[in-house]
Protein backbone atom coordinates (compact mmCIF):
# COMPACT_ATOMS: atom_id res chain seq x y z
CA UNK A 1 0.00 0.00 0.00
CA UNK A 2 2.88 1.94 0.28
CA UNK A 3 3.61 2.60 -3.41
CA UNK A 4 -0.38 3.53 -3.72
CA UNK A 5 0.25 6.01 -1.29
CA UNK A 6 3.25 7.34 -3.15
CA UNK A 7 1.47 7.38 -6.58
CA UNK A 8 -1.70 9.17 -4.47
CA UNK A 9 0.63 11.90 -2.89
CA UNK A 10 2.45 12.51 -6.23
CA UNK A 11 -0.67 12.99 -8.19
CA UNK A 12 -1.62 16.05 -5.26
CA UNK A 13 1.33 17.85 -6.24
CA UNK A 14 1.03 17.63 -9.58
CA UNK A 15 -2.33 17.56 -11.04
CA UNK A 16 -1.29 16.66 -15.03
CA UNK A 17 -0.58 13.32 -13.71
CA UNK A 18 -4.03 12.41 -13.22
CA UNK A 19 -4.01 11.81 -17.32
CA UNK A 20 -1.37 9.48 -16.69
CA UNK A 21 -2.98 5.48 -16.80
CA UNK A 22 -1.62 4.47 -14.16
CA UNK A 23 -2.15 7.47 -11.50
CA UNK A 24 -5.89 6.73 -13.29
CA UNK A 25 -5.70 2.60 -11.97
CA UNK A 26 -4.50 3.80 -8.97
CA UNK A 27 -6.93 5.99 -8.06
CA UNK A 28 -9.81 3.53 -9.25
CA UNK A 29 -7.91 0.90 -6.96
CA UNK A 30 -8.19 2.95 -3.95
CA UNK A 31 -12.11 3.93 -4.32
CA UNK A 32 -12.53 0.14 -5.06
CA UNK A 33 -10.73 -0.77 -1.43
CA UNK A 34 -12.78 1.75 0.29
CA UNK A 35 -16.40 -0.11 -1.56
CA UNK A 36 -15.24 -3.44 0.17
CA UNK A 37 -13.94 -1.91 3.41
CA UNK A 38 -10.64 -3.19 3.12
CA UNK A 39 -9.46 0.56 2.90
CA UNK A 40 -10.72 3.10 5.48
CA UNK A 41 -10.26 6.62 5.53
CA UNK A 42 -9.64 6.70 9.52
CA UNK A 43 -9.55 3.96 12.15
CA UNK A 44 -9.17 3.20 15.87
CA UNK A 45 -5.28 2.04 16.54
CA UNK A 46 -3.91 1.26 19.94
CA UNK A 47 -3.01 5.71 20.40
CA UNK A 48 -6.84 6.36 19.00
CA UNK A 49 -8.13 7.25 16.01
CA UNK A 50 -5.93 7.18 13.19
CA UNK A 51 -6.87 9.14 10.31
CA UNK A 52 -5.25 8.38 6.41
CA UNK A 53 -4.83 11.80 4.37
CA UNK A 54 -3.84 10.12 1.40
CA UNK A 55 -6.87 8.06 0.98
CA UNK A 56 -9.13 11.44 1.30
CA UNK A 57 -6.71 12.93 -1.67
CA UNK A 58 -7.91 10.32 -3.78
CA UNK A 59 -11.45 10.58 -3.22
CA UNK A 60 -10.51 14.11 -4.02
CA UNK A 61 -9.28 13.25 -7.16
CA UNK A 62 -11.52 10.48 -8.13
CA UNK A 63 -14.21 13.58 -9.10
CA UNK A 64 -12.17 14.76 -11.92
CA UNK A 65 -11.13 11.63 -13.68
CA UNK A 66 -14.72 10.91 -14.04
CA UNK A 67 -16.97 12.10 -16.52
CA UNK A 68 -20.77 12.84 -16.37
CA UNK A 69 -23.09 10.13 -16.84
CA UNK A 70 -26.66 9.04 -16.99
CA UNK A 71 -27.50 6.62 -14.42
CA UNK A 72 -31.06 4.99 -15.10
CA UNK A 73 -32.80 2.76 -12.29
CA UNK A 74 -35.79 1.73 -13.54
CA UNK A 75 -38.43 4.99 -13.49
CA UNK A 76 -35.47 7.17 -11.38
CA UNK A 77 -32.85 9.05 -14.22
CA UNK A 78 -29.49 10.59 -12.60
CA UNK A 79 -26.81 12.66 -14.02
CA UNK A 80 -23.78 12.26 -11.75
CA UNK A 81 -20.21 11.85 -12.13
CA UNK A 82 -20.36 8.63 -9.61
CA UNK A 83 -21.22 5.78 -9.56
CA UNK A 84 -24.06 4.13 -7.42
CA UNK A 85 -23.82 1.39 -4.85
CA UNK A 86 -25.04 -1.91 -6.48
CA UNK A 87 -24.63 -5.74 -5.25
CA UNK A 88 -26.92 -5.40 -1.73
CA UNK A 89 -28.02 -9.06 -1.71
CA UNK A 90 -24.39 -10.18 -1.66
CA UNK A 91 -23.53 -7.69 0.81
CA UNK A 92 -26.23 -8.58 2.99
CA UNK A 93 -27.51 -5.07 3.34
CA UNK A 94 -31.35 -4.38 3.22
CA UNK A 95 -32.09 -1.01 1.31
CA UNK A 96 -35.32 0.21 1.27
CA UNK A 97 -36.58 2.20 -2.01
CA UNK A 98 -35.03 5.77 -2.09
CA UNK A 99 -32.33 4.63 -0.22
CA UNK A 100 -28.82 5.61 -2.10
CA UNK A 101 -25.30 4.62 -1.52
CA UNK A 102 -22.21 6.26 -3.72
CA UNK A 103 -19.49 3.34 -4.91
CA UNK A 104 -17.09 4.05 -3.05
CA UNK A 105 -19.07 3.84 0.67
CA UNK A 106 -18.74 0.27 2.70
CA UNK A 107 -21.83 -0.89 3.92
CA UNK A 108 -20.98 -3.89 6.28
CA UNK A 109 -23.16 -6.53 6.29
CA UNK A 110 -26.67 -6.65 8.36
CA UNK A 111 -26.65 -2.75 7.62
CA UNK A 112 -30.59 -1.61 7.12
CA UNK A 113 -30.97 2.22 5.08
CA UNK A 114 -34.38 3.55 4.95
CA UNK A 115 -35.09 5.90 2.33
CA UNK A 116 -31.31 7.50 3.22
CA UNK A 117 -28.02 8.45 2.09
CA UNK A 118 -24.56 7.14 2.60
CA UNK A 119 -21.93 9.37 0.85
CA UNK A 120 -18.23 7.58 -1.19
CA UNK A 121 -15.98 7.32 1.01
CA UNK A 122 -18.10 6.65 4.16
CA UNK A 123 -17.93 3.35 6.50
CA UNK A 124 -20.60 1.77 8.53
CA UNK A 125 -20.14 -1.19 10.10
CA UNK A 126 -22.55 -4.13 10.87
CA UNK A 127 -26.10 -3.69 12.46
CA UNK A 128 -26.33 0.05 11.87
CA UNK A 129 -30.01 1.54 11.24
CA UNK A 130 -29.78 4.80 8.82
CA UNK A 131 -33.14 5.73 9.04
CA UNK A 132 -35.64 7.30 7.14
CA UNK A 133 -33.73 10.91 5.31
CA UNK A 134 -30.46 10.94 7.34
CA UNK A 135 -27.55 11.29 5.70
CA UNK A 136 -23.78 10.21 6.37
CA UNK A 137 -21.03 12.35 4.56
CA UNK A 138 -17.85 11.70 2.56
CA UNK A 139 -15.56 9.86 4.54
CA UNK A 140 -17.54 9.60 8.00
CA UNK A 141 -17.17 6.63 10.25
CA UNK A 142 -20.21 4.93 11.93
CA UNK A 143 -19.71 1.62 14.08
CA UNK A 144 -21.15 -1.31 14.84
CA UNK A 145 -24.98 -1.03 16.02
CA UNK A 146 -25.94 2.34 16.01
CA UNK A 147 -29.16 4.28 15.30
CA UNK A 148 -29.18 7.29 13.16
CA UNK A 149 -32.56 8.42 13.71
CA UNK A 150 -34.57 10.10 11.22
CA UNK A 151 -33.40 13.38 9.64
CA UNK A 152 -30.07 13.20 11.10
CA UNK A 153 -27.50 14.51 9.40
CA UNK A 154 -23.59 13.49 9.98
CA UNK A 155 -21.40 15.58 7.90
CA UNK A 156 -19.09 14.78 5.26
CA UNK A 157 -15.21 16.19 4.92
CA UNK A 158 -12.73 15.61 2.57
CA UNK A 159 -11.17 19.22 2.66
CA UNK A 160 -9.15 20.73 4.28
CA UNK A 161 -7.93 17.10 3.74
CA UNK A 162 -5.99 17.46 7.40
CA UNK A 163 -9.64 17.78 8.84
CA UNK A 164 -10.80 14.46 10.73
CA UNK A 165 -14.23 12.84 9.85
CA UNK A 166 -17.10 12.81 11.82
CA UNK A 167 -16.42 9.73 14.10
CA UNK A 168 -19.99 7.66 15.31
CA UNK A 169 -18.14 4.98 17.78
CA UNK A 170 -19.98 1.70 18.46
CA UNK A 171 -23.52 1.47 19.76
CA UNK A 172 -24.52 5.09 19.64
CA UNK A 173 -27.74 5.97 19.68
CA UNK A 174 -27.91 9.14 17.61
CA UNK A 175 -31.67 10.89 17.82
CA UNK A 176 -34.24 12.52 15.72
CA UNK A 177 -32.49 15.63 13.64
CA UNK A 178 -29.54 15.70 15.28
CA UNK A 179 -26.64 17.12 13.69
CA UNK A 180 -23.05 16.01 13.82
CA UNK A 181 -20.48 17.98 11.80
CA UNK A 182 -16.90 19.21 11.62
CA UNK A 183 -15.39 15.88 13.01
CA UNK A 184 -16.69 15.55 16.50
CA UNK A 185 -16.05 12.17 17.56
CA UNK A 186 -18.94 10.40 19.82
CA UNK A 187 -17.77 7.71 22.39
CA UNK A 188 -19.21 4.25 22.66
CA UNK A 189 -22.87 3.85 23.44
CA UNK A 190 -23.42 7.37 23.77
CA UNK A 191 -27.17 8.55 23.45
CA UNK A 192 -28.17 11.83 21.74
CA UNK A 193 -31.44 12.97 22.33
CA UNK A 194 -33.51 14.70 19.39
CA UNK A 195 -32.14 18.11 17.86
CA UNK A 196 -28.68 18.16 19.54
CA UNK A 197 -26.18 20.00 17.21
CA UNK A 198 -22.70 19.52 17.61
CA UNK A 199 -19.67 21.37 15.79
CA UNK A 200 -16.13 22.58 16.00
CA UNK A 201 -17.18 25.37 18.52
CA UNK A 202 -19.80 23.32 20.39
CA UNK A 203 -19.42 23.24 23.91
CA UNK A 204 -20.36 20.00 25.21
CA UNK A 205 -20.82 20.30 29.13
CA UNK A 206 -21.18 17.89 31.51
CA UNK A 207 -24.03 18.99 33.99
CA UNK A 208 -24.04 15.95 35.82
CA UNK A 209 -21.06 16.88 38.87
CA UNK A 210 -21.65 19.65 41.50
CA UNK A 211 -19.41 21.42 38.87
CA UNK A 212 -19.44 21.62 34.94
CA UNK A 213 -17.00 19.79 32.72
CA UNK A 214 -16.73 20.94 29.45
CA UNK A 215 -15.26 19.02 26.29
CA UNK A 216 -14.85 19.88 22.81
CA UNK A 217 -15.78 18.02 19.88
CA UNK A 218 -16.06 14.65 22.02
CA UNK A 219 -18.54 13.20 23.71
CA UNK A 220 -17.24 10.93 26.30
CA UNK A 221 -18.84 7.10 26.36
CA UNK A 222 -22.33 6.11 27.30
CA UNK A 223 -23.46 9.83 28.26
CA UNK A 224 -26.49 11.11 27.82
CA UNK A 225 -26.82 14.90 25.61
CA UNK A 226 -29.87 16.76 25.26
CA UNK A 227 -29.67 20.50 23.53
CA UNK A 228 -28.81 23.29 25.85
CA UNK A 229 -28.12 27.08 26.20
CA UNK A 230 -25.37 29.45 27.63
CA UNK A 231 -25.22 33.35 28.14
CA UNK A 232 -22.38 34.94 25.72
CA UNK A 233 -21.78 38.60 26.08
CA UNK A 234 -21.60 40.30 22.78
CA UNK A 235 -21.41 44.08 21.92
CA UNK A 236 -24.62 44.45 21.45
CA UNK A 237 -25.41 42.67 24.66
CA UNK A 238 -26.16 38.95 26.36
CA UNK A 239 -27.56 36.36 24.18
CA UNK A 240 -28.27 32.77 23.99
CA UNK A 241 -25.99 30.38 22.15
CA UNK A 242 -26.43 26.74 21.84
CA UNK A 243 -24.45 23.97 24.04
CA UNK A 244 -24.52 20.30 24.90
CA UNK A 245 -25.55 19.11 28.03
CA UNK A 246 -24.44 15.46 29.59
CA UNK A 247 -27.27 14.83 31.73
CA UNK A 248 -26.07 11.29 32.65
CA UNK A 249 -25.01 7.63 31.81
CA UNK A 250 -25.99 5.26 30.63
CA UNK A 251 -26.65 2.09 33.29
CA UNK A 252 -24.74 -0.82 32.67
CA UNK A 253 -27.53 -3.25 34.34
CA UNK A 254 -29.85 -1.94 30.97
CA UNK A 255 -30.23 -3.89 28.41
CA UNK A 256 -28.02 -2.36 25.51
CA UNK A 257 -31.02 -2.80 22.78
CA UNK A 258 -33.77 -1.50 25.04
CA UNK A 259 -31.59 1.08 26.29
CA UNK A 260 -31.06 3.31 23.36
CA UNK A 261 -34.45 4.81 23.76
CA UNK A 262 -34.80 4.04 27.86
CA UNK A 263 -31.60 6.07 28.35
CA UNK A 264 -33.35 9.01 27.28
CA UNK A 265 -36.48 8.61 28.91
CA UNK A 266 -35.06 7.61 32.35
CA UNK A 267 -34.13 11.23 32.40
CA UNK A 268 -37.69 12.43 30.44
CA UNK A 269 -35.57 13.55 27.51
CA UNK A 270 -37.74 13.22 24.21
CA UNK A 271 -36.00 10.51 21.59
Amino acid sequence: MSNVQQVIEQAWENRELLKDPETINTINFVIEELDKGRLRVAEPTADGWQVKDWVKKAVIMYFPIRHMETIEVGIFEFHDKMRLKTGYKDLGVRVVPNAVARYGAYLASGVIMMPSYVNIGAYVDSGTMVDTWATVGSCAQIGKDVHLSGGVGIGGVLEPVQAAPVIIEDGCFIGSRCIVVEGVRVGKEAVLGANVVLTQSTKIIDVTGAEPVEHKMYVPERSVVIPGSYTKKFAAGEYQVPCALIIGQRKESTNLKTSLNDALREYNVAV
